[in-house]
């Protein structure tokens, strides 16, 4: 790369873009709430995660949704290399 040139990872994406991932349903028996966090957190930035949870929240999800096996959002991200900012932020939602 040029030196004159700044590399850009990843744009900034708008709400409406944000909320598709409340549309997203899982295929399995994975509760709602849970898959949302899930893709959501796959796939978005650490700040439009931030955003998403806030429109979450408003849709009335459940953040403390758990799968068969008992295990909530943190659970299933807490041993993943990225996941500790990802975490914070749904401590901070749940207050």
């Amino acid at each position: 790369m040029r030196k004159d040139k700044k590399q850009v990872i990843g744009e900034e994406i708008n709400d409406d873009a944000i909320k598709l991932f409340l549309g997203v349903e899982p295929a399995d028996g994975t509760p709602p709430s849970l898959h949302k966090l899930v893709k959501a957190y796959r796939s978005l930035r650490i700040d439009d995660f931030e955003r998403f949870i806030g429109f979450f929240v408003e849709a009335g999800y459940d953040l403390y949704a758990k799968d068969a096996k008992g295990q909530d959002f943190i659970a299933l991200i807490q041993d993943q290399r990225q996941a500790e900012p990802y975490i914070e932020v749904i401590k901070a939602a749940r207050g």
